[in-house]
């Protein structure tokens, strides 16, 4: 008891009148060791103390300086050169005066050592300066932002020189792409006219290929059930996890945001989670402001450069992370409470794992036809086709919230491309081609679908825009990209990624064709005349009906059957795809890598925050 004499007064004096006796201040410590992390700051979470008292108080009794920010215009006297090492720095020294000084986040074993040592040394007490930690990395970031700022743009493109978005999309690489697929598309009208031997199996590949893959995939998981969770974990084995929030001109859904991972049920102390926000984004970033009461809680403000998107800001953020674990939640998330605790039990069961991605869940349904149809779609694509395509071991277009992975697998990918606007698909696509290994689980997360036409329209242009600079990017050196993937997997991502974008271009320019040839007086061909003809009604109701398939099983897999009376129409949803798929292709040419930011928080109905398949 004598040799932890000097820790229990120091745990007393931090603790202040929330510590009644040495008993306490003992409990106290040694349930902070067992969770192993930090006293300090154990006891900032744990008690609500915030963490400029707590480190405050331990400077007080240490008799050290103490600071709640690190002096911006001090210079320090070794400046930081490597970001990714930017969230284990504790300690900086600068110059002060002419004295040189120790800022330090300093923790209680390092506070009990300096007070030894300043016994024999007192002139140490004046070369040290407390700052608390969260004040420390701000400050650091703040002084590496220009640093901060060109990893964030150019990482990837110089850890991974090929299939980049900034580097491989070139003016005359968009330019073909965008005739070929202009060419296709006068191909498809032309098809019922000439070369139909050649013409009708390579529509039945555009469209059939694709559809065949998704309704087989969705049959497989269907069948197969969903995934049971792992054994829950004891809070004292379980990891620091970082949470990474990007936002931009959202303040309305802070406050929803932060009770929604207030309920996480995850170890608070062992939590790291960080609004990532745009420095233009102000109001946004006071709303932000307003939460970091909580000392779960920082601010990474992202300085105002190009590109302005989403995978930008991630980047800018990722040296910051401290957690073994990180996953990336948008600003209108409510995930399942049980996600993180599930996520490192799959990650401790299945070593092989380097990213997990849960279930995205509409949950604003029933606001109308447009947001039904949404959810139709996430049912299918979450909850039976991604989870089919990870079992399979094949190229996982993650979905871009949600997605869960280990730190260390993230940063030796490169991170995200940040002028690719589908950050997500590219990227499960990119840890395929490094023969890393993607799955799912069947924690959900609820999130808002657009609930008008114009930002359903200006969303999903992004996302196909995303998507013909993700088939683009990968497939600018397509001997490489087969050598990564292996044959199978080299034909699913040209028939699913390149499926995806050529048949979203083709609902429109079938509708319009249909038409034309109604009105000038030509046959319709919704009745086959022929083979080749009723070859092409085959392929084109294979392809409608698996998409068909895949929402209707969603759905009931959700028990979500109130829903399946919009389903019928589905052609109109589909129409809205095709227009906004050629916006895309007009935007390839002249603004690739603008972002289109989707408004949150206009649900008419409100939005449920139920745990359960029923919303």
């Amino acid at each position: 008891m004598n040799q932890s004499r000097p820790a229990i007064e120091l745990v007393r004096a931090v603790l202040g009148d929330t510590c009644r006796d040495d008993a306490e201040a003992l409990f106290w410590l040694e349930k902070s060791l067992a969770q192993e992390i930090e006293p300090f700051h154990f006891f900032s979470v744990t008690l609500g103390l915030s963490d400029n008292l707590v480190y405050q108080r331990a400077a007080e009794w240490a008799g050290l300086a103490f600071s709640d920010v690190l002096p911006r215009d001090l210079p320090l006297m070794a400046p930081v050169t490597r970001p990714e090492a930017l969230a284990e720095v504790k300690s900086v020294r600068a110059e002060l005066y002419g004295r040189d000084v120790l800022f330090t986040a300093c923790g209680l074993t390092d506070i009990l050592r300096i007070d030894v040592q300043a016994r024999d040394n007192p002139d140490l007490r004046h070369k040290i300066c407390v700052v608390p930690p969260r004040a420390l990395r701000a400050g650091l970031t703040d002084r590496s932002a220009a640093l901060l700022t060109d990893e964030a743009r150019t990482r990837l493109s110089r850890r991974w020189p090929f299939a980049s978005a900034h580097l491989d999309l070139s003016l005359a690489k968009r330019i073909v792409f965008v005739v070929t697929m202009l060419m296709l598309l006068a191909l498809s009208v032309a098809t019922p006219f000439f070369l139909q031997p050649v013409l009708v199996p390579l529509m039945g590949l555009l469209l059939l290929g694709p559809a065949i893959l998704r309704l087989v995939a969705g049959l497989r998981a269907w069948f197969s059930g969903d995934l049971l969770p792992p054994p829950s974990i004891p809070d004292e084995d379980l990891p620091v996890y970082t949470v990474l929030l990007p936002m931009r001109d959202e303040a309305n859904m802070v406050r929803q945001l932060a009770d929604a991972l207030q309920r996480l049920d995850y170890p608070a102390e062992k939590l790291d989670i960080k609004f990532v926000v745009e420095a233009k984004s102000v109001s946004t970033l006071h709303a932000a402001a307003a939460e970091l009461g909580d000392p779960r809680f920082e601010l990474v403000i992202v300085p105002d450069s190009r590109p302005h998107t989403k995978p930008k800001a991630l980047n800018y953020a990722l040296p910051l992370a401290r957690g073994e674990f990180v996953v990336i939640f948008d600003a209108e998330d409510i995930p399942d409470p049980d996600q993180l605790r599930w996520a490192v039990g799959l990650f401790r069961d299945q070593p092989e794992l380097d990213c997990v991605q849960a279930e995205l869940v509409i949950d604003n349904a029933g606001d109308n036809w447009l947001t039904a149809l949404f959810a139709g779609e996430y049912a299918g694509l979450f909850g039976l086709i991604l989870p089919a395509l990870g079992d399979w071991d094949m190229p996982l277009p993650l979905g871009g919230t949600s997605n869960h992975f280990r730190l260390q697998s993230l940063r030796e990918a490169g991170g995200w491309d940040a002028f690719n606007v589908t950050e997500d698909a590219d990227l499960g696509v990119r840890l395929k081609r490094l023969r890393y290994r993607s799955g799912t689980f069947s924690a959900q997360t609820r999130e808002e679908a657009p609930v008008s036409l114009s930002a359903f329209l200006n969303q999903r242009t992004r996302w196909s825009k995303g998507w013909m600079q993700t088939f683009l990017a990968h497939n600018s050196r397509p001997f490489q990209l087969f050598r990564d993937l292996g044959w199978r997997n080299f034909l699913i991502f040209e028939t699913f990624v390149g499926g995806l974008v050529a048949s979203a271009l083709l609902h429109l320019v079938f509708l319009a064709a249909l038409a034309l040839r109604y009105a000038i007086g030509l046959p319709t061909g919704l009745w086959p005349s022929d083979l080749w003809s009723g070859l092409s009604l085959l392929i084109l109701a294979g392809g409608y009906s698996a998409a068909f398939a895949v929402s209707i099983l969603g759905l009931m897999r959700l028990r979500r059957p109130h829903l399946l009376a919009f389903q019928p129409l589905l052609p109109v949803y589909w129409m809205l795809t095709s227009i906004a798929a050629f916006r895309a292709l007009y935007e390839l040419l002249t603004r690739p890598h603008f972002w289109s930011k989707t408004p949150h928080g206009l649900s008419f109905g409100g939005r449920s925050r139920r745990k359960g398949p029923k919303l």
